[in-house]
């Protein structure tokens, strides 16, 4: 079912989809079966949204990523945004071109995700979370509301970010030339969790099955199942693979 109060302008669409009014859905447009498309959505040129998806109000899907002459970086990305089969995007979430997410995937409200990202099957983005360009987030990972995620970070699988965590991505805290090999996030490798309101510095590995403490400012590796805490970390003791 189309309103007719909605725009609809693509023919792509799967049987028993509902495109709610004021929606907007450009000519470019693919949307599997029984997918709920709420009012005040916009879903961009070269998005691909499979089957069992709802898109509540105030979404914006595709939109493109402008400089407007303010950024150190020029953008990069590809005009496509594909969402998987069976996942629920929240308010006012914004999906930037360039990005993949797999299914059964929860984006919370308030969601940005910006370009060249990917996010995988079964995980969570919780609300008011940002996701900066160039991330990588596996799957069965839940990274909880109000948490950023910088550029060029990759988070593994079965991976727990509680909420407000601050990740960085530059040294020089932006007041040198921007340099692509020196802008690098953190990396979180599988089965790792970080503590509320943790802050992970540029480049830090925080390794596998490793945890980081509440309010814990990590400037260095953490070596995998290792227990850091404190400002700034350090290791306080080690778990056994089962996490005890």
């Amino acid at each position: 079912m189309i309103s007719d109060k909605a725009v609809v302008l693509t023919s792509k669409i799967g049987e028993g989809t509902i495109v709610h009014e004021f929606a907007v859905v450009r000519k470019q447009v693919i949307i599997g079966d029984n997918v709920v498309i709420h009012p005040h959505v916009v879903i961009e040129d070269g998005v691909v949204i499979g089957d069992n998806v709802e898109v509540f109000p105030g979404t914006y899907i595709g939109k493109i990523p402008k400089g407007a002459g303010a950024l150190a970086r020029a953008p990069r990305f590809e005009p496509f945004v594909k969402i998987g089969d069976n996942c629920c995007i929240g308010p006012n979430a914004i999906i930037f071109c360039g990005v993949i997410i797999g299914n059964n995937t929860l984006i919370g409200d308030g969601v940005s995700i910006r370009e060249q990202c990917r996010v995988g099957s079964y995980s969570i983005v919780g609300r008011y979370a940002t996701i900066n360009y160039n991330t990588q987030i596996g799957n069965r990972t839940k990274i909880m509301d109000l948490t950023h995620i910088t550029g060029n970070s990759h988070i593994g699988d079965d991976v727990f970010v509680s909420v407000c965590v601050g990740t960085t991505n530059d040294n020089a805290i932006g007041s040198l030339k921007v340099d692509k090999d020196s802008i690098v996030g953190p990396y979180i490798d599988d089965g790792a969790a970080i503590g509320a309101g943790a802050s992970l510095l540029p480049g830090t590995r925080i390794g596998k099955g490793a945890v980081v403490g509440a309010g814990a400012v990590v400037t260095k590796d953490v070596p995998p199942y290792a227990v850091v805490m404190g400002i700034p970390a350090r290791v306080v003791r080690f778990l056994n693979q089962r996490g005890e």
